[in-house]
C-alpha cells in the first residue's frame, strides 16, 4: 500500500512539466499543420546540432539566443515559439534554407492490429 502511494506520487512528479526540463516533447495526438511545421523545424535544428557535434552553447551563439531558449527548441517545446521565429532561428543556423509549404490532404493513419 505504501509503495503504491509512493509510486503514484512519483508519477505525479515526473508528469509535472516544471520537473521535465530535459525531456524531448513529441507532437500531440492530433497535431495541427502549424504544430507539425514547428516540430519539424525543431527537429532540423536538433539534427544539425548532432550532425556537427555542437554543444548547446555553440548552437545558442549561432542563433543569437540564450541557452534556455535554445534548449526549448532542441527539446521541441513548440508552443513557446511562433513559426516565423523558428524559421528565423533556423535560417541563422542552417543558412541557406528554403521554406516550402505543401498543401495536401492528410492520409488516415494505419494502426497495426495485434492478435
Amino acid at each position: 500500500m505504501v509503495k503504491d502511494k509512493e509510486f503514484a506520487k512519483y508519477l505525479q512528479e515526473i508528469s509535472d512539466p516544471k520537473n521535465n526540463s530535459e525531456v524531448n516533447y513529441s507532437l500531440p495526438k492530433n497535431p495541427t499543420p502549424l504544430q507539425v511545421a514547428k516540430f519539424e523545424i525543431c527537429q532540423e535544428i536538433l539534427g544539425y546540432k548532432l550532425k556537427n557535434k555542437l554543444t548547446r552553447e555553440q548552437v545558442a551563439k549561432k542563433m543569437d539566443l540564450s541557452k534556455a531558449e535554445t534548449e526549448d527548441i532542441l527539446f521541441c517545446c513548440i508552443e513557446r515559439f511562433t513559426l516565423d521565429r523558428l524559421v528565423d532561428y533556423a535560417s541563422k543556423l542552417l543558412d541557406p534554407i528554403q521554406v516550402k509549404v505543401i498543401l495536401e490532404p492528410r492520409k488516415p493513419m494505419m494502426h497495426a492490429k495485434t492478435i
